[in-house]
């Protein structure tokens, strides 16, 4: 709906609170996480089966995705279908869905009415009918004739060639309320269905889901040993059953893990490489609302066979002492795929294990030809964090004059934004680059024109945007809203600031690429979440370098871990004909991070598929950790 895109919703974060409650304080609020999560998964559900026979069958098109998100309460617009079916889609799986939700939230009357205020600008209560055919037809993305006038001819909120927009709202608010109603009551009345329904989360947060791998992984060896770790799955999530006799097999596993602080560096030094020929690219990882983490993805170029060394690390921007980064004690890793016949046959190469304090490198030999880096964070480090803010920060203000101009503490901030979305880091923004920060901002692209005007009008070199052109863009968005900085916030949140301008939903990283007989090429090339590719990557990963056991009393289902010195990582492959569902309890593990903050949860692992499981990793680097799971087949 073309109203509710027009509100802007403050964004929230979530956390775990630092503060210590009484047992009964901490149960009631448990309840109360559980309900949300249960209420949300059962929505989510109902939605989907309303539209497809099951929650393991897959959506296959856009069309289909636009009316599950129907169903959901959700008036999705063609631009936000495009955004999550993309020309790379070919199916979302019921936890894309879940994803989607999250971040697609249903518009509240408030928000709506917000919108409408935003036109009406005597607050009459009403829209003329000339008003709002000019309005949606022009702007944004525009509707037709016929579209408008399906709106204004309903009696229900229109009358004398005036749209009575808080009526409007209503219906709007109650169609949404009775959509998912109808859905619920249609799951509710089939029996079979409502054994399948979703239940709580029993932890201390709440995580976003990890997608998980859509297609069957290939067929890997079995390997044998007698060590397992935990499993979580990247699957549908469940509630903690209600009696241990549900259960028909289960096994117990300790892994016992030293600190980190004598970590030796296993990674080659970049000195060793110095002569070699050398390519650099910066990027990002953005925390979505969801909790969902999107990055920049790389195609690498490499002329002739030659071997190379890769690496990525957090990038350092403390320019301003006593500034805190918070990012730069988050893991990254990248994983390195070559490219075949198409961007859709990618076979996994290897991927950055070696490690270097805060750096991750790999060091081998590669062909010549095309290669896609695929950056990846656990998310265990990365999450929503909830800070006590003492007062918003300013981003304008007016001088002697009169003329606006921005503050030192925005300034600071917009150098720091430039010096992330300048990805080759040769202190210009080229139109490719500028137009990654329009994604993330704004959603749309700058085109050649448009790129010609802000030539004329802001600093340029060699057809690319200086520092200085980059705020001097940034004071036309201030003088444009008469110093206003609601839009100026807009592109701060979304760049993973808070009101306090710190960067704390956002982990800048850069990636160097050394390569002995040739000049490498890296280029990026998207921005948006790691998708089944990356999901593929990381479970080949695991099978191939983990251990793997096979449950007891029931050999179709086998666990791989993979451990490094400061993460686990586990696969759960089900090679059976039937889906299956694993009830997982780290309740005794101690010092441990995990990327979905839950203790006890189960998962949901379609019928001859595998998937990734948890990711953890230590609290406190400098203590040792213990990774303490029992997991269990539900009958």
């Amino acid at each position: 709906m073309k109203f509710m895109r027009m509100a802007s919703s403050p964004g929230s974060n979530a956390s775990l609170s630092d503060q210590k409650v009484t047992h009964s304080e901490s149960s009631r609020a448990k309840k109360s996480q559980r309900s949300e999560e249960e209420i949300f998964y059962m929505n989510c559900r109902a939605a989907y089966l309303t539209v497809l026979k099951s929650s393991l069958e897959n959506i296959k098109s856009k069309e289909q995705l636009c009316l599950v998100l129907q169903q959901a309460g959700r008036n999705p617009s063609q631009k936000t279908l495009n955004k999550y079916w993309t020309s790379q889609t070919t199916t979302l799986n019921f936890d894309d869905f879940c994803t989607i939700l999250k971040k697609e939230k249903t518009a509240t009357k408030t928000e709506l009415l917000k919108a409408f205020g935003k036109i009406d600008r005597d607050n009459s209560g009403y829209i003329l009918h000339d008003e709002l055919y000019k309005i949606l037809t022009t702007r944004g993305e525009k509707m037709t004739l016929d579209d408008v006038s399906a709106i204004t001819k309903l009696a229900d909120f229109n009358s004398s060639g005036k749209l009575d927009y808080n009526k409007f709202c209503d219906l709007y608010v109650t169609t949404s309320e009775q959509c998912c109603k109808t859905a619920l009551e249609k799951l509710e009345v089939d029996s079979r269905l409502r054994r399948q329904q979703f239940g709580s989360q029993a932890g201390t947060s709440s995580e976003g889901i990890t997608l998980p791998v859509s297609k069957p992984s290939p067929r890997v060896s079995k390997k044998t040993d007698h060590k397992l770790t935990p499993m979580k799955g990247d699957s549908r999530i469940f509630s903690r059953p209600s009696s241990a006799q549900s259960c028909k097999a289960s096994i117990s596993s300790t892994i016992s893990m030293s600190a980190s602080r004598n970590r030796n560096a296993k990674l080659i030094e970049p000195n060793a490489v110095k002569e070699w020929q050398c390519t650099q690219s910066k990027g990002c990882f953005y925390l979505e609302d969801d909790g969902e983490i999107i990055s920049h993805k790389y195609r690498l170029h490499l002329p002739q066979r030659s071997t190379v060394c890769i690496t990525i690390k957090p990038l350092n921007l403390c320019q301003v002492e006593g500034k805190s980064c918070h990012w730069l004690s988050v893991d990254t890793a990248l994983y390195v795929l070559k490219e075949n016949e198409s961007q859709e046959n990618l076979q996994l190469v290897s991927f950055t294990e070696q490690q270097n304090k805060e750096m991750f490198g790999w060091k081998g030999e590669l062909g010549s030809g095309v290669y896609w880096l695929l950056p990846f964070t656990t998310g265990c480090r990365f999450k929503k964090v909830k800070t006590q803010i003492a007062g918003e920060a300013k981003l304008v203000y007016r001088g002697e004059d009169g003329e606006l101009a921005l503050t030192k503490e925005f300034r600071a901030a917009l150098l720091d934004i430039f010096e992330t979305i300048d990805l080759d880091g040769n202190g210009l923004l080229s139109l490719e680059e500028y137009n990654f920060f329009e994604l993330r901002t704004s959603g749309e692209k700058c085109d050649e024109e448009a790129w010609a005007v802000c030539k004329e009008n802001f600093d340029m070199k060699k057809n690319e945007l200086t520092r200085q052109g980059f705020m001097d863009l940034n004071l036309m968005e201030a003088n444009d809203r008469e110093g206003d900085p609601s839009d100026l916030w807009v592109t701060l949140l979304s760049l993973g600031y808070n009101k306090a301008l710190e960067m704390t939903e956002a982990c800048p990283f850069v990636i160097d690429i050394y390569a002995e007989k040739c000049k490498p090429r890296i280029k990026a090339i998207y921005l948006e979440a790691g998708g089944w590719q990356l999901n593929r990557a990381i479970c080949k990963s695991v099978v191939n370098k983990g251990e793997a056991k096979v449950m007891d009393g029931c050999e179709n289902v086998i666990v791989y871990t993979y451990k490094t010195d400061i993460r686990i990582s586990s696969v759960i492959e089900n090679k059976s004909e039937n889906k299956v569902i694993i009830h997982v309890n780290n309740e005794q593990s101690k010092n441990c991070l995990s990327n979905r903050g839950l203790t006890v949860f189960a998962v949901e692992v379609a019928p001859k598929s595998m998937m990734v499981s948890q990711h953890v990793m230590p609290l406190n680097e400098q203590e040792e950790w213990l990774y303490n799971c029992v997991h269990s087949l539900l009958r």
